[in-house]
């Protein structure tokens, strides 16, 4: 056996997520077996547990090894007792008591499948920049143990969604126990039945993350399968995984023993921690149903991500009178008052009940995800301040960000580190840490480009040619080529965000893809809902393209999009492209993690980067003008598209100079990173959440600045 104290060592690596977006630790576990680290999906716990022990003593008893993983355990140790962190001297009232961040889905590392899309991405990075900032958070969710679903084409290139039970015992998941050691459990009273909660820890840096699971032996079969599946079954299993969740995580805080300072409730799904907020409060406390509400909805903030009515929950008033009629109890509230809380027009009897409309009328801090959205956002929603103009509605903004540590490439990462010092890693979310960029060789920027890219297309070709194996298809002709300007396309299949945009016009695409002296080859990757047809045929539709003998060596498709692909992605493409149907995008941060590799966007002026495009930060697909028939909007979005991809995208691309470097490309490039790196990251976002919305919810309002909203 392998030195135990070694082994305990990797043990605490791998139980803390920290490692997600730290290449060193990765590449340990990666050098113990480089092939069964990949069959683990990049799981370190799936790894520990299933190496040969004779591999594992052989290899932690290499001396290079040994110091590999002391070294990275101290700057573990260090990370978590460090107490020089920006929120220790920023939190204020948060560092006593923590913010609890609710949110159906959570994008930590694609080897713990909980999240489908943006949502999660964006949750995960929250708490990975709130764990760098010392935030203190504790994120609650769901645990699925059978995932979300997995994409695999079929022969006709339509989408399949396998269900594949995730191994919930291979990640660093730990049951959260009472100090005697036994699990706490929690309940939750359904029509059905009532409900038993229990709930894994995960720790992400310095964040905890909180996931419950309805996989308790004194559950029914149906009661168990609640928390199966993520964004699965009808209306009622829809509301009932939101009271677990809503009602469910406040209990399990109030369990362990944690008191939140503020509530923060990511979309609309989460809203009713704070009916069950208000009814511990009333417990405690004695207040009336209407002050507790009132009282909690001072601290609480919600954020919105959805642009469209129809893209919240409208629950039918009988499901929600069910289900909702133990919180009324609780607080002692007539039910009909209760319900009209989330109604639109609270005199409409009978009215579908909405979550969102809950979190907007009890939540005191309200904001949207992006300038834009906050516009389409006040409204949307004005009719529920009919007294106040639409510019008066109190809905603000505080514009996504990523993480970015998690989406530079690890090269890029050195590179930026070695020509700007240390402040960029300590700034990264001031605008000053990124001006040197500008003094950055051209050279060795694009060299380093040209690594990148060629890394993702030889991964890309692989991908593909397993693809096209699987299904018995010709592997030849070989896909993509390294001098070839590539663009990408990587996000959920909604049919408004217009996968097949381009698509709807052959003949123009084949004379840009096959252009004899600039052409273009484009990479696509992205899931449809499982109820989602619309997507599903977008996925189909690009498939068959990729197929046609004038487009397969320039576009491809790559099945199973997660959050590894989007990583290969993003971190090599020259371009990424966006199209959606303005103004429906909230945010959009997958452009964001483009911007931090070197890369640029081409996209329609909305979400962030109608705030962000500047003229030289990259291009701009149309004047952000809209029509009010869709198909009249999407005719003139292609044509705007295809015109700015060939007289503007390509042109600058491959104009060199005399030592083959697109300086002008280049110089459009730094622009990007200098203007954009510090206001898009996810740092930012988290200060601004902390100053602008925690503070004030929490009582701290001495300590509150105005948030630089969208930087």
């Amino acid at each position: 056996m392998a030195d135990n104290d070694v082994i305990a060592k990797l043990w605490a690596l791998a139980n803390n997520l920290w490692w997600s977006w730290h290449r060193d630790v990765r590449f340990i576990f990666r050098d113990l077996d480089a092939k069964l680290y990949r069959a683990c999906h990049r799981n370190p716990v799936a790894l520990l547990r299933r190496i040969d022990p004779e591999v594992l003593t052989e290899r932690v008893h290499d001396l290079e090894m040994l110091a590999r993983i002391d070294r990275a355990v101290r700057e573990l140790n260090h990370y978590l007792e460090s107490n020089g962190a920006w929120g220790a001297l920023h939190g204020g009232p948060l560092n006593a008591a923590p913010v609890a961040y609710f949110c159906f889905e959570f994008g930590i590392h694609e080897s713990l499948p909980i999240y489908s899309g943006g949502l999660g991405v964006l949750a995960g990075d929250h708490l990975k920049a709130a764990s760098d900032l010392g935030v203190p958070i504790v994120g609650l969710g769901l645990i699925y143990h059978q995932g979300y679903v997995h994409q695999r084409l079929d022969a006709s290139g339509w989408q399949q969604d396998p269900v594949e039970r995730v191994p919930l015992d291979e990640l660093p998941l730990h049951e959260l126990t009472s100090p005697d050691g036994t699990p706490l459990r929690v309940r939750v009273e359904l029509p059905e039945s009532t409900v038993v909660l229990r709930a894994r820890q995960a720790m992400v840096g310095r964040s905890r993350l909180l996931l419950l699971t309805a996989q308790d032996p004194d559950n029914p079969e149906p009661a168990r399968e609640l928390t199966a599946r993520l964004y699965w079954g009808d209306m009622r299993v829809r509301i009932q995984q939101e009271l677990l969740l809503g009602v469910g995580g406040m209990r399990m805080l109030q369990a362990a023993g944690i008191e939140p300072s503020v509530i923060h409730l990511n979309e609309g799904h989460t809203a009713f921690a704070l009916l069950e907020a208000a009814r511990q409060l009333r417990e405690r406390e004695g207040l009336d149903g209407r002050e507790a509400l009132a009282e909690v909805g001072r601290r609480a903030v919600f954020t919105t991500h959805t642009p469209v009515p129809a893209g919240h929950d409208h629950f039918p008033a009988e499901l929600a009178a069910a289900h909702l009629a133990p919180l009324a109890a609780g607080l002692g509230m007539p039910l009909e008052e209760l319900l009209g809380l989330g109604r639109v027009r609270p005199e409409e009897h009978g009215a579908a009940f909405l979550p969102t409309v809950l979190a907007l009328r009890l939540a005191r801090h309200r904001n949207a995800v992006s300038a834009l959205h906050a516009e389409v956002t006040r409204r949307m929603w004005r009719v529920l301040w009919p007294e106040r103009p639409e510019e008066e509605v109190p809905i603000g903004h505080i514009t996504n960000g990523v993480h970015v540590e998690s989406w530079m490439a690890p090269e890029m990462h050195e590179l930026l580190e070695l020509r700007l010092g240390p402040e960029w890693r300590r700034g990264r979310a001031e605008p000053q840490a990124w001006q040197g960029i500008a003094a950055i060789e051209d050279g060795e920027l694009w060299e380093l480009h040209l690594v990148l890219k060629a890394r993702l297309l030889a991964w890309v070709r692989r991908h593909v040619q397993a693809f096209r194996a699987r299904l018995g298809r010709p592997l030849e002709p070989v896909p993509l080529d390294e001098g070839v300007l590539t663009i990408g396309f990587a996000r959920r299949f909604a049919t408004y965000k217009r996968a097949t945009l381009l698509l709807d016009d052959l003949e123009r695409l084949d004379r840009l893809v096959n252009h004899p002296e600039r052409p273009v080859q484009f990479i696509f990757a992205g899931r449809a809902h499982p109820h989602d047809e619309g997507g599903k045929a977008f996925v189909q539709r690009i498939d068959a393209v990729s197929r046609d003998p004038r487009f397969s060596r320039r576009i491809v498709f790559i099945e199973n999009h997660n959050m590894h692909v989007g990583r290969q992605l993003v971190q090599g493409v020259d371009a990424w492209l966006n199209n959606p149907r303005r103004p429906l995008e909230a945010c959009g941060t997958s452009g964001q993690k483009v911007v931090l590799n070197g890369g640029l966007n081409i996209s329609i002026p909305d979400g962030w980067w109608a705030e962000a495009y500047d003229g030289r930060a990259g291009f701009a697909i149309g004047r952000g003008h809209t029509h009010r028939d869709p198909a009249l909007q999407d005719a003139r979005d292609r044509e705007d598209a295809f015109r700015v991809l060939e007289e503007e995208v390509a042109p600058l691309f491959y104009e060199r100079d005399a030592q083959g470097l697109p300086r002008r490309w280049i110089a459009r490039v730094k622009h990007a990173m200098q203007a954009l790196g510090w206001r898009f990251n996810a740092e930012r976002m988290v200060r601004d959440y902390t100053l602008g919305a925690y503070l004030p919810a929490a009582g701290g309002l001495s300590a509150a600045l105005p948030p630089r909203r969208g930087g």
